[in-house]
């Protein structure tokens, strides 16, 4: 045991795994808060759909040489998730069909791209990287953590400050537009946050588990809490611990850090599971 401490220490002690704790609780964190509201409005699916379109932008960057790849990345995915969100009844193509027809398409498309286009000696690793979230967390430059800290912030204010409004947004839009509220103003909102959230997450567990980091967290709150502000906080509590308990993991046995967040995500929810069903 004290060998094991004796290697935590060790690993603390650097700064590549401070930036990936720092920035692994703070996006776990975002998309915590923001996953309860999409799971109950029924948008479980838009993290896979944005992550593939955020994949997309990501290898159009990289062929254009773009040093700083979050100029095209995050435009791109806020339009994308402002088309999804917010079309409403009047969209030709809705819902489920929309997102699976973007993030195929995305997903194709940039991979198309990367492999005509890019002079990378190593294409598959570098695939593998943006879709798994590899190694990409351990390498975060300081520029890349003072960013994720910046719009983390933002996306906790911006849900704290209008914590009222997506909650009566989330629950009946009708109710909420008698009421004078701006449905589609909030709506709005909602689709720039999760839009943000995707961009950072990519870092932490790749474009393909995105969605776990929404749905899971969110998921397992309700198996045991109903009410929409404990379904919130337990969500953001378990969401925070799995990421440090997945990113400890991952540099202590050498395993992907997006799979073993995901594992352990996986793990917490079969226990929030059974600890719901004792409980009924």
């Amino acid at each position: 045991m004290s060998a094991f401490f004796e290697q935590l220490t060790f690993y603390l002690g650097h700064d590549f795994v401070k930036y990936a704790l720092i920035v692994g609780v703070l996006i776990a964190l975002c998309s915590s808060l923001i996953g309860v509201t999409l799971v109950l409005k029924r948008f479980s699916f838009i993290g896979d759909g944005l992550s593939h379109v955020a994949f997309g932008a990501m290898a159009v960057a990289a062929i254009a040489g773009l040093t700083n790849e979050m100029l095209l990345v995050l435009p791109v995915t806020v339009i994308s998730a402002i088309l999804l969100l917010t079309g409403g009844n009047k969209r030709k193509i809705k819902g489920d069909a929309a997102i699976a027809m973007i993030s195929v398409g995305a997903l194709a498309i940039g991979y198309l791209l990367m492999n005509i286009f890019s002079t990378s000696s190593n294409l598959s690793g570098d695939v593998c990287s943006t879709l798994f979230g590899s190694t990409s967390i351990l390498t975060l430059s300081k520029f890349e953590v003072a960013l994720c800290i910046l719009l983390s912030f933002a996306v906790v204010l911006i849900f704290i400050l209008f914590y009222n409004k997506i909650f009566a947004v989330t629950f009946d839009e009708s109710f909420a537009k008698a009421t004078g509220t701006n449905v589609s103003g909030y709506n709005l909102l909602i689709a720039v946050t999760i839009a943000v959230i995707i961009v950072l997450a990519m870092n932490l567990v790749g474009s393909l588990l995105i969605s776990a980091l929404v749905i899971f967290p969110a998921l397992s709150a309700m198996r045991v809490f109903k009410n929409f502000r404990s379904v919130t906080i337990c969500s953001a509590v378990f969401s925070v611990v799995c990421a440090v308990t997945g990113i400890m993991i991952s540099i202590l046995a050498g395993t992907p850090v997006g799979s073993t967040i995901v594992a352990v995500d996986i793990v917490g929810f079969a226990l929030f599971s059974a600890i719901g069903f004792i409980r009924r």
